[in-house]
């Protein structure tokens, strides 16, 4: 049997590193599963918006939290309405009663078609719509190379156009080096809620190789 490891995980310790920044000692756990609950509350209320990350800082009285977004216009609304609505919903749900101070950023995502996490909820969207998902996921792939993507794999899992067997199709363009630690793999997997049952929806992008930069030294 093939062990599987997330490509994200496989790459910790060289181009990526860890979506929260912090450190506890004895309510780590506490604090571990608070992020969970709080990156799956967003994800629900920001589906609109194409959540791409979610990042995470704490320090003993703060909570700063950056979210990355493909339509930031979605989030922030008129004058900033957005952004004070979705900061009262947190503090409410998961600071109640308690002296926090939050910080809370919008960003843009610059190139949305070399985002996985992007990708999959278009492919997902689009699915959920009934659409062909040979169509859908060629679209998505033409999408991404012309970003200038390296390569592109989307696989797909479930009762695909309805039919009654469920069955997984994968289709991959240019070059996806899982097992290269360098090259900057963009992985994402989200559910596609659709009326015959949920679709698996799997996405990685190859967005090139990473190197570490060397200064020049001073004359």
């Amino acid at each position: 049997m093939g062990h599987k490891v997330h490509p994200k995980a496989f790459r910790l310790s060289t181009v990526r590193t860890w979506d929260s920044s912090w450190f506890a000692k004895k309510p780590f756990a506490t604090l571990l599963q608070e992020d969970v609950r709080i990156r799956d509350f967003l994800r629900r209320e920001l589906r609109e918006a194409l959540l791409d990350s979610i990042s995470i800082e704490r320090t003993r009285q703060q909570l700063a939290v950056a979210i990355h977004v493909a339509k930031p216009g979605v989030v922030i609304g008129r004058g900033g309405a957005g952004v004070e609505e979705l900061k009262r919903k947190l503090k409410e749900k998961f600071f109640r009663g308690r002296p926090f101070n939050m910080n809370l950023t919008i960003k843009e995502v610059a190139h949305p078609s070399l985002s996985s996490a992007v990708v999959a909820q278009q492919i997902a969207s689009d699915l959920e719509r009934r659409m062909p998902f040979r169509r859908v996921l060629k679209q998505a792939m033409e999408r991404v190379m012309k970003a200038r993507a390296e390569g592109v794999k989307v696989s797909v899992g479930g009762r695909l156009n309805g039919s009654e067997i469920a069955r997984t199709e994968t289709l991959a363009q240019g070059r996806v080096p899982l097992h290269n630690m360098r090259a900057d793999i963009d992985f994402a997997s989200l559910p596609a809620r659709t009326v015959y049952g949920a679709i698996g929806v799997k996405v990685w992008i190859n967005r090139g190789e990473v190197f570490e930069t060397v200064e020049a030294p001073k004359e």
